[in-house]
């Protein structure tokens, strides 16, 4: 994946916030390259990330794939019945992407402005003057992100670590963290 940015879609209300979501959904975009992991992958991960079966108590907090074009509406679709038919009760809806509102700076990268030793190291690699924005669209932090989360172990991060531009500081931080617990979250 080279970049995740956390964001509002599915509904309605013009120019959604956290506090004034409307009847959209909190929802995540990825941008990937098709020839790393292909889209059927990133499904699996989805419904293997999350419990399908539980309704969600607000529209805000549904479990939704939102689709961009037929291909990935017709996988999509096969994924849900593949999921239904192996759980049953599944309530993930399915539907087409009118438009990705992204949420406010302090919502992205959620697990990495939680810890404090590595977000020393983004500070100083994405200063004010560069905003948050680069921060949030930059592919080492969607990875050290998604490493805080608990996703991604040892052996993956050892061929991650000197892409991620982190300072020896930073790099030990992260190690342990992800060889202690598999995640700061986890």
């Amino acid at each position: 994946m080279w970049r995740t940015r956390v964001g509002y879609a599915g509904g309605s209300t013009p120019d959604p916030t956290y506090r004034r979501i409307g009847d959209h959904s909190e929802t995540l975009q990825i941008e990937y390259d098709p020839q790393t992991i292909d889209y059927a992958e990133l499904l699996r991960l989805f419904w293997e990330g999350h419990e399908p079966t539980r309704p969600a108590w607000s529209r805000q907090y549904a479990s939704v794939i939102f689709w961009v074009d037929e291909e990935e509406r017709r996988l999509a679709e096969e994924s849900l019945r593949e999921w239904n038919a192996r759980r049953g009760g599944v309530y993930t809806r399915v539907e087409r992407l009118e438009e990705f509102h992204r949420a406010e700076d302090y919502h992205q990268k959620y697990y990495l402005r939680g810890a404090a030793e590595v977000m020393l190291d983004f500070t100083a690699i994405y200063p004010a003057q560069l905003g948050q924005r680069a921060f949030a669209d930059s592919p080492a932090a969607a990875r050290v992100n998604g490493y805080l989360g608990g996703y991604g172990g040892p052996e993956r991060l050892a061929r991650d670590l000197a892409l991620l531009g982190l300072s020896p500081r930073g790099e030990r931080y992260l190690r342990r963290v992800v060889e202690r617990s598999g995640g700061l979250w986890r």
